[in-house]
């Protein structure tokens, strides 16, 4: 072994060793990798920052734009809605949260994908009385085996397709990975739906600033515009597009008329709704009926954000109405919603007299917020950034979504383009706000990704990867084919959890390339065995951000990850490289 490869062998090392260690984040310590291959030598510094001009790096963060969009648009929860009364078990929820996570995994980023249905799996917990890390585990491993299933599902693809393009002149494509991951998704998903057993009966998550805050409904008043397509419909049809988590209890009907109205009333062009629900069912129901509050028009500015505040002691709103005190002129705020605790209030917001530790929604421009609400005594809790009075139209996101599907599936255009154009079309088309796109990236991830790509390519110029690959070749010597692609794979699933998926790729591909060379064998197999090995990581919570997001939520402990994770590693190795076998021969 010569010193280059030494030194390229001990920085990768040290880098995977502080990863576990984890006391130092994942971008900072692949920074710190970075500058110790420039320092050793093995990186020439003009080449230390070629890794973020990579396509991978655009690819990720416009994938993650694009999902953001998606998870904003409402398509899922009108999806959801028809099914949400009928999903009251666990192992119900498993399968059809699951089930629709993988799908969308397979078309979006995964964590954007998990992350659009958490909030799905607490309100549905809490509806039925279930308990939430059943199912939230289950989610995240399904949005694992999800991104197996094509190209851009996951970047670990990604970054084996530009592996095979290197060796053997063109890439996989949108759907190769298909029959391989929808197989093992498919496999995964029926055992979800029953393991989720293994999981401990006693686990507590945290409480959600939302959970800890809004113990009480909120009562919004809002207004059915006359344009609205829930005009002539049933009180009932409205509640239900939040799947009854949401009572109409009034109704002010020209402008004087106070109803307490019963499930069966029609409603009007022009009525003015109390709606009683928590802030994400109050969402769904003005998005989903195109309503507006009742105020609206009163706070202008070219960025209108939705806030949560609560009545503190001193405040100069204590015994005034919000009409009396003048809200709007005197702060520019616009009050959406209260919650009182202890009180169902139904009667109009514009004359009930605010008291100490109210709660409230309110609208106002995004400058200078802070200020106005200490101006009005309020202490902000979350800036929650609803779409409330903002209706984005369902069709605009879903149709950029199928035009950069439909682009990927016949080639029309290069992967790193067709994202970077739907990631743009979202800002354009008003779905996104350009902060919200910024806020959509997760930017750790890139700086992990540009600062490895080149310090994982030591191991390919120092002749690393050979020296492994024939540590491998010897320590697989007379095995049958089939068992040397499973070596590979179990390889790959052993590392992820500790090094990062995207990383374990750059690591793992050009060794299962070289190996398969040095028997003599087609690359495609070994290439697919680290895509799923390095995608399927089951066994701890920080290898991979979607198990990491459900952590906390779900009350895990690291111990917690393994009792479900090993016995779904076990099942996709097996049927992992038989599929793998069967379409991609040797």
């Amino acid at each position: 072994m010569t010193l280059d490869q030494a030194l390229s062998f001990g920085i990768i090392g040290a880098v995977v060793v502080l990863l576990i260690w984890d006391k130092l984040r994942y971008d900072v310590v692949s920074v710190l990798g970075l500058l110790a291959a420039v320092a050793a030598g093995l990186v020439d510094p003009d080449e230390a920052f070629s890794g973020f001009s990579d396509d991978i790096v655009l690819i990720i963060a416009s994938a993650l734009v694009v999902s953001a969009g998606i998870a904003r648009s409402g398509l899922v929860d009108m999806l959801i809605r028809p099914v949400a009364p009928k999903l009251n078990t666990p192992g119900k929820q498993v399968a059809a949260l699951g089930g629709t996570v993988a799908v969308l995994s397979a078309f979006m980023k995964n964590i954007g994908a998990l992350a659009i249905f958490l909030p799905v799996a607490q309100q549905l917990a809490r509806r039925h009385r279930t308990q939430t890390h059943f199912v939230l585990m289950p989610l995240a491993f399904a949005s694992l085996m999800g991104g197996l299933m094509t190209l851009v599902g996951t970047s670990p693809n990604l970054m084996v397709s530009r592996v095979r393009e290197g060796m053997v002149g063109e890439p996989f494509s949108m759907f190769d990975y298909l029959p391989v991951g929808l197989g093992v998704t498919l496999a995964g998903m029926l055992f979800l739906t029953v393991g989720w057993r293994l999981l401990p009966a006693d686990r507590q998550g945290a409480r959600s600033a939302e959970d800890a805050f809004a113990v009480e409904d909120y009562v919004s008043e809002l207004v059915l515009p006359e344009t609205s397509e829930f005009v002539g419909r049933r009180i009932a049809d409205v509640e239900k597009l939040a799947s009854g988590e949401v009572r109409v209890v009034g109704i002010v009907r020209e402008e004087y008329r106070r109803l307490i109205p019963d499930p069966d009333w029609e409603v009007h062009g022009g009525d003015i709704l109390l709606i009683e629900g928590d802030a994400p069912a109050l969402q769904r129901v003005i998005v989903a009926a195109g309503l507006m509050p009742a105020s609206a028009g009163a706070v202008e500015g070219s960025e209108v954000v939705i806030a949560e505040a609560v009545v503190q002691k001193a405040s100069p709103l204590i015994g005034q109405t919000p009409a009396g005190y003048r809200l709007g002129e005197t702060s520019g705020l616009e009050m959406v919603a209260l919650s009182r605790r202890g009180h169902r209030l139904n009667r109009r917001l514009s004359r009930v007299a605010m008291q100490e530790g109210d709660l409230l929604l309110l609208r106002s421009p995004a400058t200078n917020l802070g200020d106005r609400l200490s101006a009005a005594g309020l202490f902000p809790l979350a800036e929650r950034r609803l779409q409330i009075g903002q209706r984005r139209p369902l069709w605009v996101p879903v149709a950029i979504l199928a035009a950069a599907i439909a682009s990927l599936a016949f080639q029309l255009a290069p992967v790193g383009l067709t994202f970077l154009a739907a990631a743009a079309a979202m800002i354009v088309s008003g779905v996104l706000k350009p902060d919200e796109a910024y806020q959509a990236i997760e930017w750790p991830i890139l700086v992990l990704i540009g600062a490895l790509i080149p310090v994982s390519e030591t191991l390919e110029s120092t002749g690393g990867t050979e020296i492994i690959a024939a540590g491998l070749s010897a320590a697989v010597d007379g095995l049958p084919p089939f068992a040397v692609v499973a070596v590979v794979m179990a390889a790959a699933m052993a590392v992820t959890p500790f090094l990062n998926n995207a990383a374990t790729v750059l690591v793992m591909a050009p060794i299962g390339a070289t190996l398969a060379t040095k028997l003599g064998l087609r690359p495609d197999a070994f290439l697919m065995a680290v895509a799923v090995g390095a995608g399927s990581d089951f066994l701890t919570p920080i290898g991979h951000q979607c198990n990491t997001l459900v952590m906390g939520p779900g009350g895990y402990r690291f111990a917690d990850y393994p009792r479900l994770g090993i016995p779904l590693s076990l099942m996709i190795l097996v049927l992992g490289t038989a599929l793998i076998m069967y379409f991609w021969p040797l």
